[in-house]
């Protein structure tokens, strides 16, 4: 070939550089290169760059406006039941093709074709365009995230196989399709799939995350998400007393006995779905802990049924002069504290009953109690030391979370300092101070079991801690942005994530893999909820959007109507799972019929059906507004009262 070899290898050489591997293939065939190895060439990068504006099919700047225009008018002109699955390859096609532009320094024509045909892309992909819109140069691309993302990761795409081959017929026969071509091949990886194509309805519930959907094999992975057996449950004498005390009141004892008899006999059953009890080390219970155990199942017994015609009461405590300074806040599971976070780094503590905090003896009192004492934690606590409420120093930026832990001894905190740390609610002081994450943690959640917690922050992890270990036990990385928000399974075998990236995430907590990736929320998720069996999944958005997922098939099983106008911060589900109640910064309580939400998806062999999304509106029972209070935090009691927190922020 001579001295016409020379261009070709070095447009080949800087082709490999960026990884455009499906215009390397074209090159070579055309001209005949075969696999010629290419680092031995050694060419200056200016004159590379010139050499591939010369030779590069794709340099030319007004092609990509051509092939995009091509492919939106093929899309267009197909029938419904491709187009609506092919429309899905515009956005990562419009993206790469100016991202290219910018590569190839053709600055002003990559603007144009910007602003010709970002108005046509969804709504909920207007901010990463904004964010997209700062690259004008080449050189800026590494510097931002959006950027980075999408030169390094695959936006997936999913076709069923009928569309898959109307897109492969149409590349086939456009001859300026090299562009498109390229960008399917190095930065789009399509999900092939059996069956009819979806609906414009389905598409819309899994649309929406940074990266498209998720891949049908990300979720196949087997998930228990059943409830563990409560071995400890029988031997409690709690339900004998219960009953003595049923029958001295004069209204029908049986019938209240034989329901108290059902809610007893539920706990021991094994559950199909379950994982093995000993898959994840759990402590064994204390017997102050099976002393609380057993007043949760006496206050279970005595438990109002919910449902669309016998709604709960509602107590909301109002934190006055508070301003925007309370960020977070969290009740205990016996609904008898009560903790706040501040911006200016403290945290309070309420009583929320007549019973108030006490504190701890000092060192010289505490010598001459007696250790073997029954009643040794009682007797170290002072006696006229008495407080409605306690604070707590020790962060040194704003607090995002608070959390109590399952017995009421321990209080969790998280803050913009990079730290959790872990209180004693006995001695009223700070016990440990975890470091791991290197920027502010947004969330911190304790395990239903006690003794392990789940802490999520701005770099993108996840991570869990068990309190006697000073370092993370598991890492859980894979988001592409901040991870906003975590919740612990039922079973305490599964974290669940919620990101900006618009993905909600199920991770092992054996294993520390993911297990699921949820698409569908159309902005950054906030807050995660668990259902009382485990199947079920709530996570609330930033554009005010609930959705439920199927923790089996990863799918969506309703997406409800954005009822709230701002971000959802609170969501809670009644100890029956009968209701769910969300809390957001719009200053009001709205309550869902949960059981309608999952009922009419059940049955369905597609995890989002058409009429889930028309019948939406009935599952709304209820709205409950504040004068001018966003809701800070949800929580129902052991009987079904729904308790809400919110800070007033004066009148508007």
């Amino acid at each position: 070939m001579g001295d016409k070899s020379t261009p070709l290898l070095a447009v080949l050489q800087l082709l490999r550089k960026y990884n455009l591997k499906g215009t390397e293939d074209i090159l070579r065939k055309e001209a005949s290169l075969g696999d010629v190895e290419l680092e031995s060439l050694d060419l200056p990068e200016v004159e590379l760059a010139s050499i591939l504006t010369a030779h590069h099919t794709e340099s030319d700047p007004y092609s990509y406006e051509f092939a995009y225009d091509s492919l939106k008018k093929f899309i267009e002109n197909s029938l419904d039941m491709y187009k609506y699955e092919l429309s899905m390859l515009l956005y990562p096609v419009f993206v790469h093709m100016y991202m290219l532009l910018i590569l190839y320094d053709h600055n002003e024509h990559a603007i144009n074709f910007l602003e010709k045909f970002r108005a046509e892309q969804e709504d909920y992909y207007q901010d990463d365009l904004n964010k997209l819109a700062i690259v004008k140069h080449k050189d800026q691309i590494k510097g931002n995230e959006l950027a980075e993302i999408y030169s390094s990761n695959k936006f997936v795409v999913q076709l069923s196989r009928d569309a898959s081959s109307q897109l492969k017929r149409y590349l086939h026969e456009q001859k300026n399709s090299t562009v498109i071509i390229n960008i399917i091949n190095n930065h789009i990886q399509l999900d092939v799939h059996d069956g009819p194509g979806r609906t414009q309805a389905q598409l819309r519930a899994t649309a929406g995350g940074v990266l498209g959907e998720a891949a049908k094999n990300e979720n196949r992975t087997k998930v228990y998400y059943g409830l563990l057996k409560e071995p400890d449950i029988q031997v409690l004498p709690a339900p004998i007393e219960d009953e003595e005390e049923v029958e001295e009141t004069p209204d029908k004892p049986k019938k209240k006995k034989a329901k108290k008899d059902n809610i007893f006999m539920k706990k021991p059953k094994s559950d199909p779905n379950a994982p093995p009890n000993d898959r994840i080390p759990l402590p064994e219970l204390k017997e102050t802990d099976k002393i609380e155990k057993g007043k949760a199942l006496r206050e279970a017994s005595k438990r109002i049924p919910l449902g669309p015609e016998s709604l709960p009461s509602i107590c909301f405590y109002t934190l006055l002069n508070s301003g925007h300074t309370a960020l977070c806040a969290d009740i205990c599971d016996d609904s008898t504290l009560l903790a706040v976070g501040f911006n200016n780094s403290n945290i309070k503590v309420w009583t929320l009953t007549t019973v108030r905090l006490r504190g701890m003896k000092s060192a010289e009192k505490l010598q001459d109690i007696d250790r073997e004492a029954g009643d040794v934690l009682v007797r170290m606590m002072e006696e006229k030391d008495r407080d409605t409420c306690r604070t707590l120093f020790g962060h040194s930026g704003p607090v995002y979370k608070v959390g109590f832990d399952p017995f009421k001894a321990l209080l969790l905190s998280c803050s913009e300092d990079s730290t959790v740390r872990l209180w004693s609610l006995q001695c009223w002081t700070c016990l440990v101070v975890y470091r791991g994450h290197v920027w502010p943690v947004w969330d911190v959640r304790w395990s239903p079991h006690g003794h392990y917690f789940v802490s999520c922050g701005h770099d993108r992890t996840a991570r869990l801690w068990a309190t006697d270990h000073h370092q993370p036990l598991r890492i859980f990385s894979g988001h592409l942005s901040d991870v906003d928000c975590v919740q612990f399974h039922p079973n305490s075998n599964y974290v669940a994530t919620g990101s900006s990236d618009r993905t909600v995430r199920v991770w092992d907590c054996l294993t520390g893999t993911q297990v699921r990736i949820m698409t569908g929320h159309k902005s950054s998720v906030f807050v995660l909820a668990f259902s009382v069996c485990g199947r079920w999944l709530a996570s609330g958005g930033g554009a005010g959007e609930l959705m439920v997922w199927d923790l089996s098939t990863g799918l969506p099983t309703a997406s409800l109507p954005p009822s709230h106008t701002a971000p959802i911060h609170a969501l809670a589900f009644s100890r029956d799972g009968t209701i769910l109640a969300s809390g957001s910064l719009d200053c009001s309580i709205k309550l869902w019929d949960f059981i309608a939400i999952t009922e009419e998806v059940q049955n369905e062999e597609i995890g989002t059906s058409n009429s889930t999304f028309q019948k939406d509106d009935k599952c709304l029972l209820r709205s409950f507004p504040t004068k001018n209070s966003p809701i800070k935090g949800l929580h129902f009691t052991r009987r079904n009262l729904l308790l809400g927190v919110g800070s007033y922020e004066g009148s508007s």
